[in-house]
């Protein structure tokens, strides 16, 4: 890799770096639009000065794109991700965007569900509620819902069990007029645990109910 391209790339994974830490209230889609043009910049004019073009007015063209492609989070997901932060907020539930653009939910096994249980807890409807709310009206876009479990028990326990908590949330949104073909469930078992599951608080975590959702095109 030459110089230029080193540099090149510097610059537009720094422009882009600078913006976002310069505008600490920026939106989600505002945060991808700067990634994406800073990117695009440097990718704009590497490839137009491979190619004998002028790598400035490569620049300016691949930020362009570059924006256009880094804010695929749309206004509506934007909306939901700061309704179910709103809704959840002093739970523990986690509510984020993900790399390729999903909304996800993390939901904590003390609102989700009993120890060896796939019976939703009351506290659990107060989430899936106003998840289930944000998607009338839109019939296109999907949802995954991903149980865990943490590491006590076999997998010939965890297993299943983190497949019927999954399926308990699809049953749960489908009562409330999300339709279960929209709706992919698994289960992990132990398998992706996110804390360390020789202490009881890591234990905690792991056992969780995760729910994404994406549409098209994300």
């Amino acid at each position: 890799m030459n110089r230029f391209v080193i540099r090149s790339t510097a610059i537009g994974l720094s422009a882009a770096a600078l913006l976002l830490a310069g505008c600490e209230n920026m939106s989600e889609r505002q945060k991808g639009t700067a990634v994406g043009a800073g990117v695009g910049a440097a990718a704009g004019a590497v490839l137009s000065k491979a190619t004998g073009g002028k790598a400035g007015t490569g620049a300016v063209v691949g930020g362009a794109i570059g924006a256009v492609a880094g804010n695929v989070w749309s206004k509506r997901q934007e909306e939901r991700r700061a309704a179910m932060e709103q809704a959840t907020r002093g739970t523990g539930v986690e509510v984020s965007r993900t790399a390729d653009n999903q909304l996800k939910v993390n939901v904590p096994s003390d609102i989700s569900f009993d120890t060896g249980s796939a019976t939703i807890r009351p506290q659990l409807r107060s989430v899936l509620d106003p998840f289930a709310q944000s998607l009338h009206g839109d019939q296109t876009s999907r949802v995954t819902i991903v149980g865990h479990t943490d590491s006590t028990g076999s997998d010939a326990v965890n297993n299943p069990l983190s497949v019927e908590r999954a399926q308990s949330v699809r049953d749960y949104l489908a009562a409330r007029g999300v339709s279960p073909t929209r709706v992919e469930t698994a289960g992990h078992g132990e398998r992706e645990p996110i804390a360390d599951n020789s202490t009881e608080a890591g234990r905690a975590k792991n056992r969780r109910v995760e729910i994404f959702l994406r549409e098209p095109g994300a």
